[in-house]
């Protein structure tokens, strides 16, 4: 299990944040096929594995390993967001990421926010939280990256204060920030 420390479990007055458990796997799936589905509405395959049951990302076992959060609304129960964040570096973060030393980093993936909370600012709180509410012992800084056509997702990112580190030749951009301690 990563050793980290949560510094606040508020992203949001009425949401929580909190380590998934092997219970909430079906409702976190649940969640990243819905946010799928809805990319792909917006003309966007990225994910789209997800609706045919394929997850690259190994959610279930990342939630084994402890990596991956869930953000719940305290009065309904239900989850408004989750986000993975692996202490050690996937096989795809390693290729993205090339001679830079992982030891010291976080890797940020599937960012996803339930539509109904869609509109809210919850991304942003999130992703602020990733950073400033929890610590995990030896990392400090955030990776993280994005396919190359979404300049939604980059300026997004950067306005959070992410710095992008380039372009990888597979087509994603990747961005780092440091962690608050």
């Amino acid at each position: 299990m990563p050793s980290f420390t949560m510094k606040t479990p508020w992203v949001k007055p009425h949401i929580r944040a909190e380590q998934a458990t092997t219970a909430d796997t079906e409702a976190v799936m649940q969640l990243l096929k819905q946010t799928a589905l809805w990319l792909l509405s917006q003309g966007s395959t990225q994910w789209s594995s997800l609706i045919d049951g394929e997850d690259v990302h190994g959610t279930a076992n990342s939630i084994e390993r402890g990596d991956v959060f869930i953000f719940r609304h305290v009065e309904r129960g239900d989850l408004a967001g989750v986000v993975i964040l692996l202490q050690q570096p996937s096989a795809w973060d390693l290729e993205l990421w090339g001679d830079r030393d992982p030891a010291n980093a976080v890797f940020l993936h599937r960012l996803a926010i339930n539509r109904n909370d869609a509109g809210t600012q919850l991304g942003e709180a999130i992703m602020n939280w990733a950073s400033e509410g929890i610590r995990f012992e030896g990392k400090d800084v955030i990776r993280l990256d994005c396919i190359a056509t979404n300049e939604k997702l980059f300026s997004f990112y950067t306005s959070l204060g992410y710095t992008h580190q380039g372009e990888h030749a597979s087509g994603f951009h990747i961005f780092e920030k440091a962690i608050l301690k």
